[in-house]
């Protein structure tokens, strides 16, 4: 690449970000005013698996904004809405948004919840937004850094693994039925083995947190895009790993994996490795 193509890139990354924050400060006063007020939740596939009135308007309001800021861009988001258009055209900008990531937190009045927005060029995340409208935390990341309410993020070195805390929304209802006795088996494991274990429910505020470095690691194997792309991006431009894992599948950029695993700086897990040839082996029937 020129350094001239360099630079280029680095700008649009940089507009992209900046429009997505603008897309997303627009829809976190909705659920600023909304949170802990009475909002029915409908059922989306399972008890487990909710949504509301406020995540469609979330969509809607965040769809609208970066189709304006950025014409001939589209979007892949988690609620489907009217406005929601496009295709992969070559050289396009796709927005991958999560307009609630928990929204179950939000439903029950649980302070931990956000949007999640990412912008991808060919399949290359280059740009994200996760903002978490309680807490106001803003985190962002370009073609260069990843910064939390407008400062670079440089986390330290992380701790070895049984100094250090995880976050995973695994076991969740529909991976004990997929996994079994595994699925429980591998909990307890991480428990043993990490300082401690927290289930909070959004992947995507978990990956911001370890952007952060304010946790060490997040796994999760039952995930969407949307879920993740974000916090992908967020990850890696402050200078910790994202690896996704696609049980076989071919041809998958790392945040289109069903599962993932995010460890912040000099941190490689050896248990969350374990963790993750045991479900590819469970799943595929195969060595991982």
């Amino acid at each position: 690449m020129s350094e001239q193509s360099a630079i280029c890139e680095k700008t649009r990354a940089e507009e992209l970000r900046v429009a997505a924050l603008d897309a997303a400060r627009s829809a976190a006063s909705l659920l600023r005013a909304t949170f802990r007020t009475s909002v029915d939740a409908e059922i989306k596939t399972n008890a487990h698996d909710l949504v509301t009135e406020i995540d469609r308007r979330s969509q809607q309001i965040i769809t609208e904004s970066l189709l304006a800021a950025v014409p001939g861009s589209w979007v892949l988001g988690e609620e489907n809405i009217s406005t929601q258009s496009g295709n992969a055209a070559p050289g396009s900008v796709q927005w991958i948004v999560d307009p609630i990531d928990g929204t179950s937190n939000f439903v029950h009045g649980i302070a931990f919840f956000c949007i999640s927005i990412a912008a991808a060029i060919d399949g290359q995340l280059a740009a994200a937004v996760i903002i978490d409208p309680i807490a106001g935390d803003e985190f962002t990341a370009n073609a260069e850094s990843a910064l939390l309410n407008g400062a670079v993020l440089n986390p330290a070195r992380r701790p070895e693994q049984a100094r250090a805390n995880l976050m995973t929304d695994y076991p969740g209802a529909e991976s004990l039925l997929h996994d079994g006795d595994l699925a429980l088996q591998l909990f307890g494991q991480w428990i043993q083995d990490f300082a401690t274990v927290r289930r909070k429910v959004s992947a995507a505020l978990a990956l911001a947190h370890v952007a952060a470095g304010w946790c060490d690691a997040t796994i999760g194997f039952d995930t969407k895009v949307w879920d993740v792309a974000a916090g992908a991006h967020l990850v890696r431009m402050a200078h910790g790993t994202f690896r996704g894992l696609a049980y076989g599948q071919e041809g998958l950029a790392d945040h289109e994996c069903p599962g993932f695993i995010a460890q912040g700086p000099g941190a490689d897990y050896r248990s969350l490795n374990l963790a993750a040839q045991k479900i590819h082996e469970l799943r595929t029937g195969k060595d991982a």
